[in-house]
C-alpha cells in the first residue's frame, strides 16, 4: 500500500510538472497595438499585462520604449518588423544586421522574444517576395549574433483558396507562389507560421450560411463534418484548413500560432459586434486552447486576442472597437487569462 501511494504521489508530480511545462509553452496572449493618441505609457501597459496575467503580446514594430518597458517582465513577445523595411531586410544583409543590432540584440538577455515576425499580411502583395530572403537575412545575423530566435510572417485568411471543408485546404493562386517556398523554409529551420484568423469576418460576411454560435465557439454541437473529423467550431476549422495545406506541400510540422484573432464589441452596420458577444468570444478561446483541434488534438493553442485596447486612431466603426481595455485601463469586458 505504501509503494502505491509512493508511486501514485510521485506519478502525481511528474503530471503536474509537464503539465506546468506544457502551460508554459502554449497560450493566450495579446496584440498590443498604439494606434491611439490617448493610450497609456508603455510601462503602465505591460504592468497592466502583468496584474492580468497576459504572459504573451504581439507588438507591431520595435518601438524602443515598449523593448525596454518589456526588460525583466518575463513576458513573451512576437516582434514584428515594419512592412515597409522588408524589401530592404530582403536586398541588404547589412541591414539587417543593423536591425538586429538595434532592436533585438540590447534587449536579448532582458527580453523573451518568442519570435520575429518579417511582415504582416504581405501576401499577396507586390513586396510579398521579399519575405523569403528578408527572413533568410536575418537568420544569418542571428546565427552570426549567437541568437536562436525563430522568424515567421503573419498571413491573413487570404492565403487559403479553399478552407471548406478543412481537408480541401489550398493555397490561393494568388499566394501559392510565394507560400509554397515559404512554409518548406519555415519547416526545414523549424519555424511557426503566424495566422491571423477571424470567424468574425466570416460570419459577418455569411451569416446565413455559418451560425453565430459556430462563430462564436459556443457550441458542442457538430456542424462540420471532414470525414472521421467532426467541427463545432470555426476557428478550428480555418486551422485545420491550413494544417491541410501545410501537409500538402511537405510542411507537416510547422506549427501554426494564430497571431490575430478576437471580436470587436462595436461597429456601426455591424449587428453582432456586441460587448457580450466579444466576451463570448475571447473567454471560449482562453478556454478551448487547451484542446487543440480535431485534426490535431492534444496540442494546446498559441493565440494573440487582437487586441489590448481600442484605438481611436483606427477607421470609425467595428475598426476602432476591438480592445479588451479602453485608454484608461478600465475594461470593456471581463476575460480570464
Amino acid at each position: 500500500m505504501q509503494h502505491s501511494i509512493l508511486y501514485s504521489v510521485v506519478a502525481f508530480m511528474l503530471l503536474v510538472t509537464e503539465l506546468q511545462s506544457y502551460a508554459g509553452a502554449q497560450g493566450i496572449g495579446a496584440n498590443y497595438g498604439r494606434q491611439g493618441d490617448n493610450l497609456p505609457t508603455p510601462d503602465k501597459v505591460i504592468q497592466l499585462c502583468k496584474s492580468r496575467n497576459i504572459q504573451r503580446i504581439r507588438i507591431f514594430d520595435p518601438q524602443q520604449d515598449v523593448l525596454q518597458a518589456l526588460q525583466g517582465s518575463g513576458i513573451q513577445v512576437i516582434i514584428g518588423t515594419l512592412n515597409i523595411d522588408v524589401p530592404t531586410l530582403a536586398n541588404d544583409p547589412a541591414f539587417a544586421t543593423t536591425w538586429l543590432q538595434t532592436n533585438i540584440i540590447p534587449f536579448a538577455s532582458s527580453v523573451n522574444f518568442r519570435c520575429i515576425s518579417v511582415g504582416n499580411e504581405m501576401v499577396p502583395s507586390q513586396n510579398a517576395s521579399s519575405i523569403l530572403p528578408a527572413m533568410q537575412n536575418l537568420r544569418t545575423a542571428l546565427i552570426a549574433a549567437n541568437l536562436n530566435i525563430p522568424i515567421s510572417t503573419a498571413v491573413f485568411q487570404n492565403v487559403l483558396a479553399s478552407p471548406f471543408p478543412p481537408s480541401a485546404g489550398i493555397w490561393h493562386p494568388d499566394a501559392a507562389s510565394i507560400m509554397v517556398p515559404l512554409v518548406q523554409y519555415m519547416q526545414a529551420n523549424g519555424y511557426p507560421l503566424l495566422y491571423n484568423a477571424y470567424p468574425y469576418f466570416a460570419y459577418h460576411d455569411n451569416p446565413n450560411d455559418i451560425r453565430l454560435d459556430y462563430a462564436l465557439m459556443s457550441t458542442s454541437e457538430v456542424i462540420v463534418t471532414d470525414g472521421a473529423l467532426g467541427y463545432t467550431n470555426l476557428l478550428d476549422a480555418s486551422l485545420d484548413a491550413l494544417y491541410w495545406a501545410l501537409e500538402k506541400v511537405g510542411a507537416p510540422n510547422v506549427e501554426i500560432v494564430v497571431a490575430e484573432t478576437g471580436w470587436p464589441s462595436e461597429g456601426e452596420g455591424h449587428d453582432q459586434a456586441t460587448i457580450d458577444n466579444a466576451r463570448t468570444y475571447n473567454s471560449n478561446l482562453i478556454k478551448h486552447g487547451q484542446f487543440g483541434t480535431p485534426k490535431r488534438p492534444g496540442k494546446g493553442l498559441e493565440a494573440y486576442i487582437f487586441a489590448l485596447f481600442n484605438e481611436d486612431l483606427k477607421p470609425k466603426g467595428s475598426e476602432s472597437h476591438w480592445g479588451l481595455f479602453y485608454p484608461d485601463m478600465s475594461e470593456v469586458y471581463h476575460v480570464d487569462f
